[in-house]
């Protein structure tokens, strides 16, 4: 464990040190645990996830909407689009918590 100096106040401080004891400048990042990194990359993943999925149906479903002279494709559609976003919110909602709880204290 070494001794440096804060770039604010010239104190000597640790350099595992988060905070100057004297100042309050910040001068390490905390970081983020295991399952914090887990965390936030399931969430950055089933978003992306989420948009290939919403935008993959509704361009095959402008196809049969195309095909079809009824509506009945559309609505289907319409609900089908309806579902994958609360679907979408709902994980948001949950993986975004969990990213919340696990991110590092400073």
């Amino acid at each position: 464990m070494a001794m440096i100096e804060c770039p604010e106040c010239n104190t000597e401080v640790s350099d595992s040190a988060l905070r100057c004891p004297k100042c309050a400048y910040q001068i390490n990042k905390p970081k983020r645990g295991f399952f914090g990194k887990i965390f936030k990359w399931l969430f950055i993943l089933f978003n992306i996830l989420m948009i290939l999925w919403i935008w993959g149906g509704v361009s095959q479903s402008t196809e049969a909407i195309n095909a079809d002279a009824s509506g009945a494709v559309a609505v289907g559609t319409g609900i089908g689009i309806s579902m994958l976003l609360v679907l979408w919110a709902i994980g948001d909602i949950i993986l975004g918590l969990l990213v919340l709880f696990t991110k590092p204290k400073s």
